[in-house]
């Protein structure tokens, strides 16, 4: 062959190699084998991401061989999006949020995490008069943000097993961050929230003015759940990394300021079935589909 037949068939040769690697890095949604791409639902960015879970993903691949790779979410929807695109293999959300991407995705649990102290209240001021759930019928209550599990969901599971209807026999009244306010300016009879939030709202105000009417069981966890079809085997090194570690991947997960509302939280093996209770509490509230996140 002559040196500019030589000449050719190089160049040719590092042409599809550069084509070749062109091709591979294109493929950044596909996760290498050994690599979770992991989502939080509560948490936007990837910067957050990093600050409340960085020390957490160090500790993880520690333990269980396995990397993680952080995959940012702007809200829940993105999340059950990522997850039916097979853009993400394992999301990190709240109880309310799982039943809804499990519809819309078929994922499941892998491992859950029990809050201390998880659960809603209904509370009122004591000089309403108000000593039972069944004096509410016909006033107001104020609860936090729609489809909130302990914050809407419980208190009006509350309210149901009360034998009251929400929205028909007592007016619900979602104002956010302001529940406590409008129950002390007497806009509301009562209020209903997550247990930790009265806690908080008493450390500010005089405990005495105000009276927790009922209390409600501890809600369902906080829950890891995998995306429908991924590897068992990676599925079950998260389970059993999380059964055999938990008494340090907890210490690293609270290195996250957010993540605060985990102290003393225990580790528990769950099922969709455990889920069914929130079914029950978005039948509270008129919710029979499933499929749709409240408030979208």
């Amino acid at each position: 062959m002559s040196a500019r037949g030589l000449i050719a068939s190089a160049v040719a040769v590092l042409t599809a190699a550069a084509v070749t690697v062109g091709c591979s890095s294109e493929s950044s949604d596909t996760a290498q084998p050994d690599t979770v791409r992991l989502a939080v639902t509560d948490l936007q960015g990837l910067e957050e991401l990093q600050r409340e879970f960085g020390a957490f993903k160090d500790e993880f691949e520690k333990q269980s061989g396995l990397k993680i790779d952080f995959f940012a979410v702007n809200d829940r929807t993105a999340a059950a999006a990522a997850l039916g695109a097979d853009r993400v293999d394992v999301v990190f959300t709240g109880p309310a949020e799982y039943v809804v991407i499990h519809e819309k995705t078929g994922a499941e649990p892998i491992v859950a995490i029990e809050r201390d102290g998880y659960r809603s209240v209904v509370y009122t001021r004591t000089d309403t008069g108000i000593t039972s759930l069944d004096q509410l019928r016909g006033k107001k209550v104020a609860m936090s943000d729609v489809g909130s599990t302990s914050g809407h969901l419980g208190p009006s599971q509350i309210l149901a097993d009360a034998g009251l209807t929400p929205g028909a026999d007592v007016e619900v009244l979602t104002v956010g961050d302001t529940v406590h306010e409008s129950l002390r300016r007497g806009d509301v009879d009562a209020v209903g929230i997550g247990h930790h939030d009265y806690e908080e709202f008493m450390a500010e105000d005089d405990p005495a003015q105000y009276r927790i009417v009922a209390e409600g069981p501890t809600l369902p966890p906080d829950l890891l759940m995998a995306r429908e079809g991924l590897d068992p085997q990676i599925v079950a090194t998260i389970r059993e990394t999380f059964n055999d570690h938990f008494d340090t991947l907890l210490p690293a997960m609270l290195e996250g300021k957010d993540n605060a509302k985990y102290e003393n939280a225990k580790l528990v093996n769950v099922t969709d079935a455990d889920y069914d209770e929130v079914r029950e509490m978005y039948r509270a509230v008129g919710v029979n589909d499933f499929s749709q996140f409240l408030g979208d």
